[in-house]
């Protein structure tokens, strides 16, 4: 296998769409990353780690990771130098409960690492809906809101009942057996009555966090 012939960067991402490329690095293998890794450091790029496993953090060259801020809750890393965060945060990102805090960190730090603040707000799930209304008008002071929810996923459809901005729907795949790894979330965000809510894939909070940077940048394109 020749890793040089495997890998081929999207070195014109940011001028398309307005992101550096993400690495996705569930499944890749060391030399891959590594030369991934390689390939960025030569020519002076940063780059987005999502689904860095610590296994696969550790594994790599202290060189290597000498130059990645590395997270193990939301498995993300930062290779070199992302810009620095601009303004007021413009996205809340909202979670049910702390098991879902792997997948709304993934979102909060996507966010960070294209240079947008966001308000990070755990553990307001319904089953103490206490604790989200304590919360909701701080929450509808933004225009987007990531909703992050596991079991019945009931969140995300209050949220887009009580808020007026975009709400993005997360389902995780927390939950006892019915949950089915986050399809019964899936289905419930699908099935929401509330009006607009949109809804990604299951645990995908890097999806999640682009999307609400497309939204933010389509409001206000500093």
């Amino acid at each position: 296998m020749s890793v040089d012939r495997d890998v081929k960067l999207d070195l014109q991402r940011a001028q398309r769409l307005g992101f550096d490329e993400a690495i996705f690095c569930a499944s890749k293998s060391l030399p891959h990353l590594s030369h991934i890794l390689d390939q960025a450091r030569e020519g002076g790029l940063s780059l987005l780690l999502t689904r860095l496993a610590p296994e696969q953090y550790s594994a790599l060259t202290a060189e290597h990771r000498a130059r990645i801020d590395y997270e193990p809750i939301s498995r993300t890393g930062y290779f070199g130098d992302p810009p620095p965060v601009s303004g007021a945060a413009r996205v809340a990102v909202v979670a049910a409960g702390t098991s879902d805090a792997n997948v709304s960190r993934e979102a909060a730090r996507t966010l960070r690492y294209y240079g947008v603040s966001s308000t990070e707000i755990t553990d307001v799930g319904v089953a103490g809906l206490w604790r989200l209304l304590e919360r909701v008008e701080e929450i509808g002071r933004l225009p987007v809101v990531i909703a992050v929810a596991g079991m019945d996923a009931a969140l995300p459809t209050v949220v887009a009942g009580l808020v007026p901005g975009v709400v993005i729907g997360v389902p995780t795949s927390v939950g006892y057996g019915v949950a089915q790894g986050g399809r019964s979330a899936l289905h419930a965000m699908l099935a929401s009555c509330a009006p607009g809510l949109i809804v990604t894939n299951i645990d995908n909070g890097f999806g999640a966090a682009c999307a609400a940077l497309r939204i933010v940048r389509a409001i206000d394109p500093r």
